[in-house]
């Protein structure tokens, strides 16, 4: 209890190892500066390593190769690691991975040559692809014998990570973290019902936001969003914006284009955050059709603005929205279509759902839950390296 109170106060030092941050802006990357600043805030000495280029930052350390290309990838970033972490000696070293992140496990090999404690966090929920690679790489490497302590960002994440780890790497559940309050409605601001008078508008406005890239299967979403139109009554008017850009907007657009549903979908592109919010305050139902969603922070900020939310029961969504209450969960395309046709058709439940997520703050995300869980997580992994 005493070296958990010691931790708490503040003071300790981190270094924390991510294939790429800023300057660029995934989701991981913003996660991870998000949780560097609010460290810092709280009177930790934090430092970041990783192999992305970019202009120099406090306390940033760039291990880039020369390398004609630019990938996160260093053929000498152990070495390199396990030197910095024997000259500065942090408390702890957290590590950041993705479905696959050679330069991030390398820190987790330099933190084990260096006897630095090491807490690696899994941003991303693991496929059967690549729990095989993490079980051949256990096999070869050993690495549930480094003394290592996991989290991942929810509790569906954490099923494929325990099942590979094993009893001898403790898996914990730390959620993203968010500034809520930047998210939740003002106090006294008028109730969606009266902004929809002064608008003099009656259509159902949904609301989806991610990368659009291949791997998360955009176009199933737009498959979603017409079979969920077919189920509506026709004298309900329909309008859904979908945030974001990458690969397979191109694709994305030619189906609107041959389906006939550029005149009620739109592709603005990608947004920042204040814009993201703008368009939560018109939002009637947020999407997340994601089946491997390891957590959701676009579906939290919808949450805490107070927009019901549909997305998937297997997902880490699930964490923080409930059937029924925060919003619908389905585990198939088809049911997701039923929720988004249920609450386009039924104002009354739309609503209610609405009011009770406005009134309510969510159960994950608060920026002090997730720095406590990352302190207790930096403490056992203090005491498995002791």
């Amino acid at each position: 209890m005493e070296a958990h109170a010691q931790i708490s106060l503040g003071g300790v030092r981190i270094f924390h190892v991510s294939d790429c941050y800023l300057p660029r802006l995934g989701g991981i990357e913003v996660q991870v500066a998000d949780l560097v600043r609010m460290q810092r805030e709280a009177g930790h000495e934090v430092s970041v390593a990783t192999a992305t280029r970019g202009e120099p930052l406090p306390g940033v350390h760039r291990i880039v190769a020369r390398m004609p290309f630019d990938l996160p990838v260093h053929p000498f970033g152990v070495g390199h690691l396990t030197r910095r972490f024997t000259s500065s000696r942090p408390d702890v070293v957290h590590v950041h991975t993705g479905a696959v992140s050679p330069f991030a496990w390398m820190g987790v090999r330099a933190a084990a040559r260096a006897g630095v404690p090491c807490v690696v966090t899994v941003h991303s929920m693991w496929d059967p692809a690549t729990r095989g690679i993490y079980r051949l790489l256990r096999l070869a490497f050993g690495w549930q014998r480094w003394g290592l302590v996991a989290t991942t960002v929810s509790n569906a994440a954490a099923v494929p990570i325990r099942a590979v780890a094993g009893p001898g790497v403790p898996v914990r559940v730390v959620s993203n973290g968010l500034d809520l309050s930047g998210w939740a409605p003002v106090p006294g601001a008028p109730e969606l019902a009266d902004r929809r008078d002064e608008l003099h508008r009656e259509e159902v406005h949904i609301v989806a936001v991610g990368r659009l890239a291949p791997r998360k299967q955009p176009v199933r979403l737009l498959r979603l969003l017409q079979a969920a139109r077919a189920r509506v009554p026709a004298r309900i008017p329909m309008r859904a914006t979908i945030v974001g850009d990458g690969p397979a907007r191109g694709q994305m657009a030619r189906f609107l284009a041959r389906h006939g549903m550029a005149d009620w979908v739109s592709l603005p592109g990608r947004y920042s955050r204040e814009q993201i919010a703008k368009v939560l305050e018109s939002a009637d139902v947020f999407v997340a059709p994601a089946p491997r969603e390891s957590f959701g922070i676009a579906a939290l900020e919808a949450r805490t603005a107070g927009v019901p939310v549909v997305a998937r029961a297997q997902s880490g969504v699930a964490d923080f929205v409930k059937d029924g209450t925060e919003g619908l969960l389905g585990r198939t395309l088809g049911d997701l279509a039923r929720a988004v046709a249920r609450l386009c058709a039924d104002a009354g439940l739309r609503e209610s759902i609405a009011a009770y997520n406005r009134a309510t703050p969510p159960a994950a995300g608060s920026w002090p839950t997730v720095l406590e869980g990352f302190e207790r997580a930096y403490e056992r992994a203090r005491r498995r390296t002791t």
